[in-house]
């Protein structure tokens, strides 16, 4: 047999920066969560919790290639939002589309530490696959060590774009949000103008 599987987790916690609505709020939305944490123009929405991602061309080896990954998000009422894997694909190499499977499970959440909210979470990426012939002579400690290290490097940048990108994003959703209810407030107490 010539399976083979690779393996990474990465860990994060990150403070969260005050602001006017509590980031449970923002959250609960997973669409703008996966907008935040990848490439919107490499992202599909195909439901309301799922989506399509298309991944970056990875170099493995002799190997160039770009699963495209199906993925359901959802959120607790407490913001705990959990991330699965729920189909993948490799295009346009038909040997290894047919003999790979890529599983991704996620879960961030909002954790008060003596006044202070962190983004706490965690993501595991397993992939399995059947080598193609040329890779076939290939140690396999050197395979696992660069498919791992691949591997580690995409759940890397996802945590880069969760530190910056989403806290980013979320300080604009609070801000937005904010000055949207106080505009509704304030056509509230405005007396009705008729129209001119």
């Amino acid at each position: 047999m010539h399976n083979i599987r690779f393996v990474a987790s990465q860990s994060v916690s990150i403070p969260v920066p005050i602001q006017p609505v509590p980031i449970q709020h923002y959250l609960r939305q997973p669409q703008r969560l996966i907008r935040a944490l990848v490439d919107p123009t490499r992202t599909e929405q195909l439901g309301k919790e799922r989506f399509r991602l298309k991944m970056r061309p990875l170099e493995f080896m002799m190997l160039r290639i770009q699963p495209t990954v199906d993925l359901r998000v959802w959120a607790k009422p407490d913001g705990t939002v959990h991330l699965v894997s729920v189909g993948s694909e490799i295009r346009g190499i038909e040997y290894i589309d047919r003999r790979f499977c890529l599983d991704l499970v996620g879960k961030l959440s909002p954790v008060e530490e003596r006044g202070v909210t962190y983004l706490k979470g965690k993501a595991d990426l397993v992939v399995e696959v059947d080598l193609p012939p040329p890779l076939w002579m290939a140690p396999k400690s050197l395979l696992e060590t660069t498919g791992n290290g691949l591997l580690k490097s995409v759940l890397l940048t996802i945590k880069q774009r969760l530190m910056h990108q989403l806290l980013l994003d979320y300080r604009h959703w609070a801000s937005d949000a904010t000055s949207s209810e106080l505009a509704v407030g304030s056509q509230v107490l405005s007396p009705n103008t008729p129209p001119a």
